[in-house]
């Protein structure tokens, strides 16, 4: 079986690539756990300086897989094996990104994207919500900002993405970015995370659990089913006037 997240190494970054073009990268059961495994291996390779977390064709991740979901526990410790990782993570995005992808790229330490990409927290419109990347995107995201685009579902485009904290820097920074990290020491660049992810960790330690349970129950709802019916066939759900 072809893998869904591929590895290559360049001077101690690590660079894992989503690797499913043909389902828009959607965070599938498998995908997730090639991710989570990829990730754990990085972190205990003392060659590894840092991971830069990136994707082919021409969508980063298109939120979770309707077909074949990832269970909310598993994405949740996901997004927590980025955080907690004693390397850097660098996201690397050229193309769209939506939903949960968005929480991908909020639990990254480091976020570049082209200019030319786009992004979307289009949860509300299948009946659901942003519920578990709550936990990456909240304590990095203006608030005003996540109010608008968890409410309305609007594309934004990557200098907005900037302003509003989702991203570092647009990718003409990744070049300086990768270059610095190559200049830390292993130490210097673990308890640097360490004290830079510390607020993101406790909004796991106080809201995850919450969080998780939330997001099954909006799942398993008739609305979300008739959300997400709609989608996958096409067309608008019963509540759009």
């Amino acid at each position: 079986m072809t893998a869904v997240v591929t590895r290559a190494y360049e001077r101690g970054i690590a660079t894992l690539t989503l690797d499913a073009p043909d389902s828009r990268n959607a965070l599938s059961a498998r995908l997730v756990a090639e991710l989570a495994q990829a990730l754990g291996e990085c972190g205990e390779d003392p060659a590894v300086r840092a991971v830069v977390l990136t994707h082919t064709g021409g969508t980063f991740s298109a939120g979770a897989d309707l077909k074949a979901p990832p269970s909310p526990y598993a994405f949740v410790a996901l997004l927590r094996r980025i955080v907690e990782l004693p390397k850097p993570v660098v996201a690397r995005v050229a193309g769209h990104v939506r939903a949960g992808g968005l929480g991908l790229v909020g639990a990254c330490d480091v976020a570049v994207a082209t200019a030319g990409s786009d992004f979307a927290l289009t949860e509300a419109r299948i009946g659901v919500a942003p519920a578990v990347i709550s936990l990456t995107l909240l304590p990095k995201v203006d608030a005003r900002a996540a109010a608008r685009y968890y409410l309305t579902g609007e594309r934004f485009d990557a200098a907005e993405a900037v302003r509003i904290g989702l991203l570092t820097a647009l990718d003409d920074a990744f070049e300086p970015v990768v270059d610095g990290l190559r200049k830390g020491s292993p130490q210097g660049l673990a308890e640097s995370k360490r004290l830079v992810t510390a607020r993101v960790l406790a909004t796991f330690e106080r809201d995850a659990e919450d969080l998780v349970q939330r997001s099954a129950s909006l799942f398993a709802s008739a609305e979300a089913r008739e959300g997400m019916t709609a989608f996958l066939e096409r067309r608008d759900p019963a509540w759009v006037w």
